[in-house]
């Protein structure tokens, strides 16, 4: 691949291939409708992997990241968001040339429906299953009669189930309280729709832990998980995925190297990683497993080192004491990302190991 010079996402686009095709089959297996989200990847590239899968309906996270990958030819798209109400006229404008589901959990989200919206769409009502971000409490029945109400009396929209995100499962412990979560969500959303008397609701799910960890879940209607594309250091220790799996490594160049501490600095920092860490044993903070690349991709792990603190371009990788230290400044150091979804947003686009560049919906470094 090309000479890299400095702060670089790569991506080993066979990895991202086989993720996409191994949940997908996972998917069509449990005859769900596959809905992946994109918000992840931000790709028309990589969306375009997803279509040679067989995946014709996607899920976004912003009304402009609709629009970027309708432009791309996606035409079913569900903006996983709830409805910016600021934003109509770009909804509109989305309508009247695709199939549009957006998400609602209040009353004045569903009046702007019915006052403004001037082409069809699909509406869903957002349940809080116990994540405890945006969504209607699942055993709050009054609010939903309302919303279903509203939504089915606007000319409009077309009320046509339940949406959920249990983000609760990235803080789960273990397999079984993950089933515990996916099993009550269902049971939760099931019984709504019951209680509405319109079986043809569909429900829909979405999260990569759930999805990728476990062999058999409810009966959901469609899945929507995201980060499964790349995978990351979060989702290897939830258990969702193998170290080999994770698909993408920010190359960070070494600038300084600090023996007597051992201790590296390189440049990469929270502006290309985030802040998101995992707490490991020891009591110390893990911004990201350190990989040296090689032809063809990247090692393993290095043992003994960690990338341990951040500040906005700066990067400090630990090593323990006694660690072999293979890197001089100039060097490329590989970073295995605690969170990909962050870090590809925050890099706005990638390079393959082919030497492609993989532009995003946030393309600012291309």
């Amino acid at each position: 691949m090309r000479q890299i010079k400095k702060t670089t996402l790569v991506l080993d686009a066979a990895k991202a291939k086989t993720n996409i095709a191994r949940m997908k089959s996972k998917a069509d297996a449990h005859g769900v409708l596959f809905r992946p989200h994109f918000k992840t990847h931000q790709s028309g590239l990589v969306g375009q992997w997803f279509r040679a899968a067989g995946v014709s309906a996607i899920t976004v996270s912003s009304v402009d990241m609709a629009g970027y990958f309708a432009v791309h030819g996606w035409d079913d798209i569900t903006i996983a968001f709830p409805l910016n109400i600021r934003q109509m006229d770009e909804i509109n404008r989305l309508a009247s040339r695709i199939r549009l589901t957006v998400i609602v959990d209040n009353l004045f989200q569903t009046t702007a429906l019915t006052e403004k919206l001037q082409h069809p769409v699909n509406a869903m009502i957002e349940l809080d299953v116990g994540h405890g971000r945006t969504g209607v409490a699942a055993d709050d029945l009054g609010t939903v009669e309302a919303l279903a109400a509203s939504l089915t009396k606007s000319g409009k929209t077309n009320f046509s189930g339940f949406l959920t995100h249990a983000g609760q499962t990235y803080r789960a412990k273990g397999i079984s309280a993950i089933e515990d979560i996916a099993a009550t969500a269902y049971q939760r959303m099931a019984a709504l729709r019951s209680k509405l008397g319109m079986e043809g609701l569909k429900l829909s799910w979405g999260d990569t832990p759930s999805c990728a960890m476990l062999p058999q879940l409810p009966p959901f209607d469609e899945w929507r998980p995201g980060n499964f594309v790349y995978f990351d250091v979060m989702q290897y220790h939830i258990g969702a995925c193998r170290l080999e799996d994770v698909a993408v490594a920010l190359y960070c160049p070494v600038v300084g190297v600090y023996r007597s501490r051992n201790q590296m600095v390189i440049s990469g920092g929270a502006v290309h990683l985030s802040k998101d860490f995992i707490a490991a044993d020891g009591g110390f903070s893990n911004y990201g497993y350190i990989v040296k690349p090689v032809e063809g991709g990247w090692g393993k792990p290095i043992a003994g080192a960690w990338l341990a603190s951040l500040s906005q371009e700066h990067g400090v990788v630990n090593f323990l004491p006694g660690t072999p230290m293979p890197f001089a400044p100039g060097d490329l150091v590989g970073i295995l990302p605690v969170h990909s979804c962050l870090t590809a947003d925050a890099m706005g686009c990638l390079v393959t190991l082919d030497d492609e560049t993989v532009p995003m919906f946030r393309s600012q470094y291309c």
